[in-house]
């Protein structure tokens, strides 16, 4: 008699309970048959910057291992502009399917302290997989600067000499960097933004600006020929490129540390199956040995941390990078 209750009792207080399970037991079918095949068409992997860029080199660099690791093509699509927030977008609004995927910058958690209205939500829609490769940044200096490190740059800033300093934009790694070493040091400096490494590049050698902290890759060429003069490389460590160029650590100023980094990212709603596939044919790919000596060519060092550990970096930078941005009333609007 008590089970005979108890069913009538259930079918009458939850009419659609077998319906409801069914359809997740049948969701997640489908979910695991869709990662078992995955992938069985092309993937569309978003850059953030625009063809020729550093970011773009280093995926065209991975593509070919990452085609025969995954069985598919990868077609890559140049999605530049706004700091990579036109990118992150775009993928925010993609199917969480494993065919559309963004490889980044560093820029991806100051973003959502410098726009207003970026239309999506840093953490709840975009799902970090792995840092890939990081280039440490140098500070250079116009030969027409009479200084050689981070020290007698800084006394010759608070002489009174006016220093205008370059930056590929506002709000990027090189800008808020260069922000933070100025508040470090206590002196005045005017920023001068430019649309990419580039033209502020261009602008330093021709002397008008005096100062940049720009990608060891970008700063190399003009170092050996005697263009410019390399201050110190905010790493840990020397950069291989640049050998001979001291750290800012050495120069005395430890915690001035400032790379440009690039990662992966997949829709939120992305299984975990997939998430973890790319994770493992990406980390694949980088430590093919063309991958990395080309990447060492470039500067980069290769990464490919976990997703807890890359997860746990964003979160930290998004509020080391807020509250600097806040501090010195920085906007990109």
């Amino acid at each position: 008699m008590r089970t005979v209750i108890q069913r009538s009792v259930r079918c009458r207080t939850y009419p659609s309970l077998r319906g409801v399970l069914l359809g997740a037991a049948l969701a997640l079918f489908g979910a695991q048959v869709s990662a078992q095949t995955y992938p069985d068409k092309p993937i569309r992997l978003i850059v953030a910057f625009a063809a020729g860029g550093l970011t773009d080199t280093l995926a065209r660099t991975l593509q070919p291992r990452l085609v025969e690791g995954l069985g598919q093509q990868i077609i890559i699509e140049n999605r530049g502009g706004a700091g990579g927030t036109l990118a992150e977008a775009q993928l925010a609004k993609s199917a969480p399917d494993g065919y559309t995927i963004l490889m980044s910058v560093d820029s991806v958690p100051a973003n959502p302290h410098l726009f207003r209205n970026l239309g999506y939500d840093m953490f709840r829609d975009l799902v970090p997989v792995s840092m890939l490769a990081a280039v440490p940044l140098v500070l250079v200096v116009h030969p027409g600067v009479p200084v050689n490190n981070p020290q007698e740059f800084v006394t010759y800033a608070r002489s009174g000499q006016k220093i205008n300093y370059g930056s590929p934009g506002t709000g990027t790694s090189n800008h808020l960097n260069m922000e933070y070493f100025r508040g470090l040091a206590g002196i005045d400096m005017t920023h001068v933004p430019y649309k990419g490494g580039g033209p502020a590049m261009t602008d330093l050698l021709g002397g008008q600006v005096q100062a940049l902290l720009i990608s060891v890759t970008l700063a190399a060429p003009h170092i050996r020929s005697g263009k410019l003069r390399a201050l110190g490389v905010a790493a840990e460590k020397r950069s291989s490129l640049l050998p001979q160029v001291p750290t800012f650590g050495e120069g005395g100023f430890p915690s001035m540390r400032a790379e440009t980094w690039n990662g992966l990212f997949v829709p939120t709603g992305t299984s975990q199956a997939i998430v973890q596939r790319l994770h493992t044919e990406f980390g694949r790919a980088i430590r093919a040995p063309e991958v990395e000596a080309r990447f060492r060519e470039l500067g980069a060092e290769t990464v490919m941390n976990s997703q807890a550990e890359f997860t746990a970096q964003l979160r930290s930078e998004h509020e080391r990078l807020g509250k600097l941005i806040r501090d010195r009333k920085i906007s990109a609007d």
